[in-house]
């Protein structure tokens, strides 16, 4: 059974439908016609992200997520760690005059369309994925 996880390194993310969400995200992968198997999003600071960044990415700047593909078998369905930074989904949420919840909700698709295989390092990536991005946004919001 497809399963979505949410775990707190050092910060907690509070939000009041956890189980729509959930079910949701696992949608996502449906409507982008990829298998899930299990996703644990980790909820951290900014200062435990840059240690990951540091450490597995060798990049020395924050971020609001990275995201670990494990599959091993993708006809078993993906299987992922997300980490997102609490810290700056709330700091971008404010620079982007938009609702934590909104944001939120961007950066936990976000990790999902790159385990779909969408990118975001040129420009046509992207527009892309931001598309995606408030496609999804929309429909969270229409539920």
């Amino acid at each position: 059974m497809a399963s979505i996880f949410f775990h707190q390194a050092d910060r907690t993310f509070p939000f009041k439908q956890k189980q729509v969400l959930k079910q949701f995200l696992a949608g996502v992968f449906t409507k982008e016609h990829h298998t899930l198997k299990r996703v644990d999003y980790i909820f951290c600071s900014d200062e435990y992200l840059l240690g990951i960044n540091q450490q597995f990415l060798q990049h020395d700047t924050y971020t609001d997520i990275i995201t670990f593909d494990l599959t091993e078998d993708r006809a078993a369905g993906i299987v992922a760690e997300i980490y997102i930074s609490v810290d700056r989904v709330k700091a971008n949420a404010l620079e982007h005059d938009t609702h934590f919840t909104d944001e939120m909700v961007r950066v936990l698709v976000h990790g999902i369309l790159h385990l779909c295989g969408y990118k975001d390092k040129t420009p046509i990536e992207q527009t892309l994925m931001r598309e995606k991005e408030a496609e999804y946004i929309n429909l969270f919001e229409s539920l």
